[in-house]
C-alpha cells in the first residue's frame, strides 16, 4: 500500500495541534493509503510541545520533530520532507486555513501522473487588505523578474511526489525558498484550487518582518533582476547628464543666466542615492553568500518522538 507523509509546522500553536490532527484524522483515512504526520515543533515557547508530546503517544502515526530554537517556517518544512518516509508528500499548515479535504484531490491528481500539485487560493477569507494586495503585488513581480514560470496565488499547502521531495532535499544551498524550488524542479505539475478559510484559534504568526525576509529569499534566491539595476541606472544618469549639459550650454549660447551651484546639491543627493541602493541590493547577495560559505545546518534537532533518532 502506498505512504502519505503530511509535513506540518508549529510555531507556537498550542490552541491548535489538538483541532488540526482531530479533523485531518478522519479525512486521511478516507485516503486509502498509510500515513504519517510529521509535526515540526519550531521552537515553541507556549505548550506545543507538550500537546504534541501527548498526540504522539496515542497513535503512532504521529511523528514529532523539536527544534532547539525558532528556525523558521521553510527550515520546519525542509526538516519534514527529509524525515519523511512516504510515496508522496503534502506540506500545510496547523491553522487549518487550507482545508485538510483538499488533500483528497490532490492525491486524485497524484494518481494521474501529476508530481507537483499546487494548492491554489481563489478566496482569502481572514486576511487583511494590505496583506493580500501586498501578496499580490510581489508574486507580480517575482513572476515577472524570475527565470521561470512561478505560479500565483499559491502557498506552502502543496503535494510532490516523493521524487520530487528528494530532489528538492538534495540541493546544496542552505537559505531554500521551497515555494520558488517546486516551481524550478519542473516534473508535471497542476493546481486545485480551493477557498482558504480563517484561523480556527490564535493568531497568525507570520509577523510582517517575517513575511519580509520571506519575500526578500524569493527575490534573492529565483533572479539576478536586482544586479542588472546598476547598469540601468548608470544609463540613466548618463543620460540625464548629457541632457543636463546640452541645457547648460543652451543656455549659456542664449545668454540666459544659469545658477549652476543651484543644482550642486540635489544632483550629489541623487547620486548618493543611488549608490546606497545599489550597494544595498549588492549586500544582499554577499549576504546570502557569507550565509552558504559559513555551511551550518538549516535547523538543529533537539528531540524526536516515534522517529528514529
Amino acid at each position: 500500500m502506498k505512504k502519505l507523509s503530511v509535513v506540518v509546522p508549529c510555531y507556537n500553536e498550542q490552541e491548535t495541534v489538538e483541532k488540526f490532527y482531530d479533523t485531518a484524522v478522519p479525512v486521511l483515512d478516507r485516503s486509502d493509503m498509510d500515513y504519517e504526520i510529521i509535526f515540526v515543533n519550531d521552537g515553541s515557547r507556549d505548550k506545543t510541545l507538550e500537546k504534541l508530546t501527548a498526540l504522539s503517544q496515542k497513535d503512532t502515526r504521529v511523528k514529532v520533530i523539536n527544534f532547539s530554537r525558532n528556525f523558521g517556517q521553510q527550515a520546519a518544512i525542509l526538516c519534514g520532507f527529509r524525515h519523511s518516509s512516504g510515496d508522496c508528500v503534502v506540506e500545510l499548515d496547523c491553522d487549518l486555513q487550507d482545508p485538510i479535504e483538499v488533500v483528497l484531490e490532490m492525491l486524485d491528481k497524484w494518481r494521474e501522473g501529476y508530481d507537483v500539485i499546487h494548492g491554489r487560493r481563489k478566496i482569502r477569507h481572514g486576511e487583511s487588505f494590505f496583506k493580500k494586495f501586498t501578496a499580490k503585488i510581489y508574486y507580480k513581480f517575482l513572476a515577472k523578474i524570475s527565470s521561470f514560470e512561478m505560479p500565483r496565488n499559491t502557498g506552502d499547502f502543496k503535494l510532490l511526489d516523493r521524487r520530487v521531495v528528494d530532489v528538492i532535499c538534495n540541493m546544496p544551498e542552505h537559505e531554500k525558498y521551497l515555494r520558488g524550488l517546486e516551481s524550478w524542479v519542473g516534473f508535471k505539475q497542476t493546481f486545485v484550487d480551493f477557498d482558504r478559510a480563517e484561523r480556527v484559534a490564535g493568531e497568525t504568526h507570520y509577523s510582517l518582518k517575517k513575511m519580509i525576509n520571506l519575500a526578500k529569499a524569493g527575490i534573492v534566491s529565483n533572479s539576478n533582476y536586482p544586479l542588472s539595476l546598476g547598469f540601468k541606472f548608470g544609463l540613466l544618469l548618463s543620460f540625464l547628464s548629457v541632457a543636463g549639459f546640452i541645457t547648460l550650454i543652451v543656455l549659456l549660447a542664449t545668454g540666459v543666466y544659469s545658477n549652476l551651484v543651484a543644482w550642486l546639491f540635489p544632483t550629489v543627493g541623487l547620486l548618493f542615492g543611488i549608490k546606497f541602493v545599489i550597494d544595498a541590493i549588492g549586500n544582499l547577495y554577499l549576504g546570502k553568500v557569507y550565509d552558504e560559505v559559513k555551511n551550518r545546518p538549516e535547523y538543529i534537532v533537539s528531540d524526536k518522538i516515534n522517529l528514529e533518532k
